[in-house]
Order: structure tokens, then C-alpha cells, then sequence
């Protein structure tokens, strides 16, 4: 039975990794900060909260770390851990840095002091490419990070690369572009839109509030990413790769996809603000995910527009099982 060990699993892929490695055989144990008082809501939705040990650990701390690593004796680390809100990362820029870089820095440095055959995976953005004129993203794109999230983000990949490269540690960044589902928090853009839609077709709201809806991503669900995570470790060399659909939609046909699903029609509940709008915006995120399809033999089964529809259907109770 191989053991994993996943940090940030109270996070989206952090419940659904879990979820996919438990139903390959796996014992899995996740990390938290105080593991007696959190909530692991992701994981009790999915019902597994009772068949993952959950342990403290802070990853800025590096002798919590190495005895969460020493502890668990992981075959495979999943680095899901880290503050993960763009907007956020410009209001508290130094924390955003700290929980990403410093944390890496502790996992790959715990891999080597104990001197295990431990493979790692770190988690990565399509934040870390910033802006590309529209020209799809792949593993040799030059990374120009507009956020502070992207810039931390950019910096744990160069330290993964690093170990990697002067230590051989098995280690490599997946660099995902959105992915969605309904363990999104409100926080998060797309859920935002998701909940304000049920809620005005329900009759316990009437408008919505959002940035500039022109900016571009490519949405993707998340159940299917966490596949690729897994599948990245298992090559006999892993390595960095590209994970989305390779469909770019904008903000505005998110919200036009959700509202429908929801019986609604969009523009008669949708306005801007312009308080919402980030000091620096990634206006287009366009991937080329083909050197996934070819070394993994993953590519995403969903695009944007069922997404949408699935986040809505969830929320509203209708069963939405994972791929």
C-alpha cells in the first residue's frame, strides 16, 4: 500500500486528490495546521473524512515539517498548501510568499535531510505566466507573473527545479490553469457567481456585483486535475507540465453559463464595480496543454460551459458525481 502524504488538504484538490488516491489503493494522510480544531469540510462532503489521518503542520516552520515528513513516511508529497487567492495575494503580499516559497523550500528539504526516496508534487499556476499576448501557455513559455501569487508561485517552481536538478530529488510543478467545482469557497470568483445566481432564482437575492468580466481563463473541473497530479508522479522522470483544457473563455461567459443553468438571464442582474478590479490582471490565459496528453495521457473531458452547469446543479441539489 503506498503511503501519501497531501499538504492544503482541507483545500478543493486537496479533498478531491484525496478522494482519487484513496480509490487507487493509497493510505492517504493530509496536513493542517491545527488538525484537532479544522473543519475538512471538502473531505466530509466527500464523504472520506473518516479513512484520512489528518496531522498539524505548518509549513513555514521547518522542524514541523520534517516531522511531518518523518512521521508519515510518504512514498509521494502532494503540495497543495499555501495562501491560494489572487486578490488576496495584493493585500497580503508577504504571507502570500512566505506560505508558498518557504513551504516548498521546508518539503524539499526534509526530502533530502531524510534522505528518502520520497517523490514530490508541487503545486503551480498559469498565475506564474502573466500576460502572453493571447499566445497559448506551454512548459517553455517565459514566465512573466502580474501578482504576487504568480511571483510566489513562479519562485517555488525555480526552487522545485533546483533540488530537482542538484540533488535528484523526484520532484516536479504541475502548473494548472482554473480549475472549478463546488468546493470552491465564495471567495473564489466562479463560486461567487454560482451562489448569487441560486440565490436570485431562488428569491433570496436580486443582483450581483463583479470586476472587469472581459478577462479570459480557461476553466476547467477540478476532480479531472487531480488525476493529472497523480499521474505526473508516476513517470519514471516527472516532470513540469501545462494541465487545462486548452479552451479559453471569458468572465462574461462564465456568468452568462451560470445564470442560464439557473433559469436566468444574466444582464438583468449583473453589474460592475469598479472596487473589484485588481491593481494588475492577467487579461487572458490561454493554455496549450498537448505535452500533458503525450507524456501522461491526460487531457480534460469538461470545459467552461459544463462547469458552469455542474457548480449550479450542485448547489441547487442536484447529484454531480466526479469522472
Amino acid at each position: 500500500m503506498k503511503r501519501a502524504l497531501i499538504t492544503g488538504i482541507g483545500g478543493q484538490d486537496g479533498a478531491y486528490l484525496a478522494e482519487h488516491l484513496l480509490s487507487l489503493g493509497y493510505r492517504v494522510v493530509g496536513t493542517s495546521r491545527d488538525a484537532e480544531t479544522g473543519r475538512f469540510d471538502g473531505l466530509r462532503r466527500l464523504g472520506i473524512r473518516d479513512r484520512v489521518q489528518v496531522i498539524s503542520m505548518s509549513p513555514v516552520d521547518f522542524r514541523s515539517t520534517l516531522q511531518a515528513v518523518a512521521s508519515a513516511q510518504p512514498d509521494e508529497i502532494y503540495n497543495l498548501a499555501g495562501q491560494s487567492s489572487v486578490r488576496m495575494s495584493f493585500d497580503q503580499p508577504v504571507e502570500t510568499f512566505e506560505s508558498i516559497v518557504v513551504g516548498v523550500i521546508n518539503l524539499l528539504e526534509a526530502i533530502r535531510l531524510l534522505k528518502a526516496p520520497i517523490r514530490m508534487y508541487n503545486a503551480g499556476s498559469s498565475e506564474m505566466f502573466g500576460n502572453t499576448g493571447g499566445v497559448p501557455a506551454n512548459e517553455d513559455t517565459v514566465f512573466r507573473p502580474c501578482s504576487p501569487y504568480g511571483i510566489a508561485k513562479a519562485t517555488s517552481f525555480w526552487q522545485v527545479a533546483q533540488y530537482r536538478d542538484a540533488y535528484g530529488i523526484q520532484a516536479c510543478t504541475g502548473i494548472l490553469f482554473n480549475h472549478e467545482s463546488p468546493l470552491r469557497p465564495e471567495r473564489f470568483v466562479t463560486q461567487k457567481i454560482v451562489a448569487a445566481a441560486c440565490r436570485i432564482a431562488a428569491g433570496e437575492a436580486d443582483s450581483l456585483q463583479l470586476g472587469d468580466l472581459s478577462v479570459q481563463r480557461d476553466w476547467g473541473w477540478a476532480p479531472e486535475y487531480v488525476v493529472a497530479m497523480h499521474r505526473m508522479l508516476q513517470c519514471e522522470r516527472p516532470a513540469d507540465l501545462v494541465i487545462a483544457t486548452g479552451h479559453t473563455s471569458s468572465l462574461q461567459d462564465f456568468v452568462r453559463e451560470a445564470f442560464a443553468a439557473a433559469g436566468l438571464d444574466w444582464q438583468r442582474h449583473v453589474s460592475f464595480e469598479p472596487s473589484l478590479v485588481r491593481p494588475t490582471e492577467l487579461e487572458c490565459g490561454r493554455a496549450d496543454p498537448s505535452r500533458a496528453r503525450e507524456l501522461i495521457g491526460w487531457s480534460a473531458r469538461h470545459r467552461m460551459p459544463d462547469v458552469a452547469r455542474m457548480m449550479v446543479e450542485s448547489r441547487a441539489g442536484v447529484p454531480v458525481g466526479t469522472p
